[in-house]
């Protein structure tokens, strides 16, 4: 245990020795996450909603199914209760739900005037303004259609619902998606750079003659950057709260041991890229090549995962920073549970297992 210790300080000196280093562990996350928060704020098709037809008459009938046949949206399922709409919001299969009151037709053509609700998930605000703008410009070529020959126009009152983000703000969608880029790079990097540079000094062969076990000697190497990744993640957290208007509206703690987890499984990444780098440049420049790009293009982050391609939508599935995506939208945004987050944590974990033992397996080759 002793020199388990050691090789822990060890990496702490040569964390707080190397300003660079020490500028891309702290400062660089409070950067990008300021950027990202003020600066950044793309079409959308196929996406799920659900129809909520408490009318079940003919022109409600209509105006959905020409709603579900537009390329913009897939119809999941028709629902029969409030309940429903919220159960599957929160479930994370839908992006939009349309509302028929009753007698919709019978106000339409008798009273000249209906109304129809539409309720969207604005954890991505810029998905759910546009979606509802499509259903709106539908259902208002369906009323200019019925409106030609008619001499009093009737007239479809649009009532829009925003959930989870009313006020549409785009932090709300980037925040998240900076903490899971954050996260990957930084500790995918700093960590592969850490080993390899054992290497390049020559103080690899007496981590090798060491009497410690290639997994102790493993976790000595990232126990500091994991603490310096969650220092990382609570000011992330704390600028979003008070710099960008941005709630934790689910639990801080399981917000906290999702991001751990995440953390590790960055931290593995980093360990795999070391056991094949033999110098700090190719370490670094595989960490940024290989991660950098799939975590902007297929975490969600960016472009919604279910308008890409299905060898793409494949490919996305073994990108970490997708499922941990997910989970801080579904925890922080939405305030949702562990219930609705096991599927992407259980991910994870298989992730970061095969992860660790491919590493541990070939650090013993060497050893």
């Amino acid at each position: 245990m002793k020199q388990f210790r050691i090789f822990v300080k060890k990496e702490w000196l040569h964390i707080w020795r190397d300003k660079r280093t020490l500028f891309i562990l702290i400062w660089m996350p409070v950067i990008q996450i300021l950027l990202y928060g003020f600066a950044l704020t793309n079409e959308v098709k196929n996406s799920n909603m659900v129809v909520f037809d408490q009318a079940k008459d003919e022109a409600s009938r209509s105006i959905a199914e020409k709603i579900s046949s537009s390329r913009y949206f897939s119809l999941y399922k028709n629902i029969n209760s409030w309940k429903e709409i919220e159960a599957t919001f929160r479930q994370g299969k839908i992006r939009l739900a349309v509302v028929f009151p009753r007698n919709f037709r019978y106000d339409l053509l008798h009273g000249n005037h209906a109304q129809i609700q539409l309720i969207a998930d604005s954890s991505d605000p810029n998905t759910a303004n546009m979606l509802s703008n499509y259903a709106a410009v539908i259902i208002n070529d369906y009323q200019e259609a019925i409106n030609e020959n008619q001499k009093l126009p009737y007239t479809i009152k649009v009532q829009v619902r925003m959930r989870y983000n009313p006020e549409l703000k785009g932090a709300y969608n980037f925040v998240p998606g900076v903490m899971a880029l954050v996260l990957m790079l930084v500790c995918t990097m700093m960590t592969a750079i850490a080993i390899v540079k054992e290497k390049e000094i020559g103080t690899m062969e007496v981590i090798l003659v060491s009497p410690l076990k290639p997994f102790r000697i493993i976790i000595a190497k990232t126990i500091p950057y994991l603490v310096v990744s969650m220092l990382n993640i609570i000011s992330i957290l704390l600028i979003s709260v008070y710099a960008l208007d941005v709630p934790i509206a689910g639990s801080l703690w399981l917000l906290m041991a999702e991001s751990i987890l995440f953390t590790i499984t960055s931290l593995s990444v980093g360990i795999l890229i070391s056991n094949t780098a033999k110098t700090q440049q190719t370490a670094m420049f595989t960490a940024m090549m290989s991660l950098f790009l799939p975590t902007l293009l297929f975490s969600g982050f960016l472009f919604p995962v279910e308008n890409m391609p299905l060898p793409l939508q494949l490919i996305a599935n073994v990108v970490p920073s997708r499922w941990y995506f997910i989970i801080v939208k579904d925890v922080m945004i939405k305030g949702l549970g562990f219930a609705a987050v096991w599927k992407e944590t259980l991910i994870l974990i298989g992730m970061t297992t095969t992860l660790l033992g491919i590493s541990i397996y070939k650090f013993k080759i060497r050893l």
